[in-house]
């Protein structure tokens, strides 16, 4: 089969993925590319493929050193697109009952204690415009437990002050809403009126938080932010966007809240996802009882 034929099939699994599947631009993108990847692989007829071709290919990622995370999403990846073709009156020879399954060892998520949290976001600067919206995009991750994306994607249509909620945009496109405290109310005000006027300039946009030049901020522009704050606070322990997400849904465990009041907020499909923080209340929990339990000292 030639490269344009796989083309073909390749933007065809994308148009489902994106209308039927609901994925974000970045699950189709890298479920497209590993898709490609495969069939260039051991390029070959549809309908030639067998389950042995798939094993082989991931015996020959496991020798490239490639980690069990990314071998799990490419089998994914894979599996969904001779589904698709299956579904769509394709003859397809791969019998994935017959590929093996990928164990994945579970990584605890990292996040802050509460005190290095506080500690962070309220030594933030806001003397200038750019200080005051870097603090505001900090809290406001915390606060509502957003990845960088969802943050970097609110509009000022989204923040909804008479009830203090904001809108969010998660992945697939699925909304949830969120709830914020009074104290990021009035820093968000704050914010709105005094600084983003002085960021855009005369630049006509809606952006909740735009970079210097009045645009959509990238990941990296982000990160970079929040590095600079990191160095200033002296944290040593490295620190992710996603570590403010983290942080929000353990230090919420850890206050009693319930597992599905933070699936909602998190904006998790499955609860089997923001299972994992029960690890981490867990060794929260631990660590508690050997510090204040009598028979601990």
């Amino acid at each position: 089969m030639n490269e344009q034929t796989y083309n073909d099939l390749i933007s065809a699994f994308s148009f489902y993925l994106r209308v039927e599947k609901g994925l974000a631009e970045n699950s189709i993108e890298a479920y497209s590319r590993d898709v490609r990847d495969f069939l260039l692989y051991n390029s070959k007829d549809i309908g030639a493929y067998q389950h042995g071709d798939v094993i082989d290919y991931f015996v020959s990622l496991q020798r490239t050193g490639l980690v069990n995370s990314s071998l799990a999403r490419r089998r994914v990846a894979i599996k969904q697109f001779f589904l698709y073709l299956s579904e769509n009156d394709y003859q397809v020879g791969v019998d994935f009952e017959k590929v093996p399954s990928v164990k994945i060892e579970q990584h605890l998520p990292d996040f802050l204690s509460v005190e290095q949290m506080l500690g962070l976001l309220d030594g933030l600067p806001t003397a200038t415009a750019l200080d005051l919206r870097n603090k505001a995009m900090m809290e406001l991750m915390y606060a509502c437990g957003l990845r960088i994306s969802e943050l970097l994607g609110l509009s000022l249509h989204d923040i909804i002050d008479a009830q203090m909620l904001i809108l969010v945009r998660g992945k697939g496109n699925k909304q949830r809403y969120v709830p914020y405290p009074e104290s990021i109310g009035n820093l968000l005000a704050h914010y709105m009126a005094q600084a983003r006027p002085v960021i855009i300039g005369f630049i006509n946009t809606d952006i909740l938080f735009p970079n210097y030049r009045g645009k959509q901020m990238s990941r990296m522009g982000f990160w970079k932010i929040l590095r600079k704050a990191c160095l200033e606070a002296k944290i040593k322990q490295e620190i992710t966007p996603h570590t403010f997400r983290h942080s929000f849904a353990t230090h919420l465990l850890e206050a009693g809240v319930n597992l599905r009041i933070v699936q909602a907020l998190l904006g998790h499909a499955s609860i089997d996802t923001t299972q994992i923080y029960t690890h981490v209340d867990t060794r929260y929990l631990i660590e508690t009882h050997r510090v204040y339990h009598p028979r601990s000292k």
